[in-house]
């Protein structure tokens, strides 16, 4: 799989019925400097942010309650966690990207363990 620069994308979560997939706007964050920041500061997030490599995160310094979702090699979602801010996440096991966004929103996108994903660079 190839690696990802700073930019903005599309994510496309795939349903389990063959449907066309769900496309939510993307933020990626592939670079050190990009990942340490990540969503600290921020007021809200329009879509997700990916956090790549990542297999864990934190919410000190964050404003919002966010979705969490570990990602494997294959895009594939390990877990999805809500976390408050001044929390910190454990590491999970077979975890090499990370997705965040707005707290409730991946219940609505359907992102669940097991659901594949995929991401198109901007």
């Amino acid at each position: 799989m190839a690696r990802w620069r700073d930019g903005h994308g599309s994510l496309l979560i795939h349903r389990d019925d063959g449907g066309a997939p769900l496309t939510v706007p993307l933020e990626i964050a592939a670079s050190y400097r990009a990942r340490t920041r990540g969503l600290l500061g921020r007021d809200a997030v329009e879509g997700a942010m990916l956090l790549s490599p990542a297999g864990s995160v934190h919410t000190f310094g964050m404003r919002i309650p966010i979705d969490v979702a570990y990602l494997d090699r294959r895009l594939t979602v390990l877990a999805v966690r809500t976390m408050p801010p001044g929390r910190l996440g454990l590491p999970r096991l077979r975890s090499r990207h990370v997705l965040e966004a707005p707290a409730g929103a991946m219940a609505g996108w359907g992102m669940r363990a097991g659901v594949r994903v995929g991401v198109e660079p901007g």
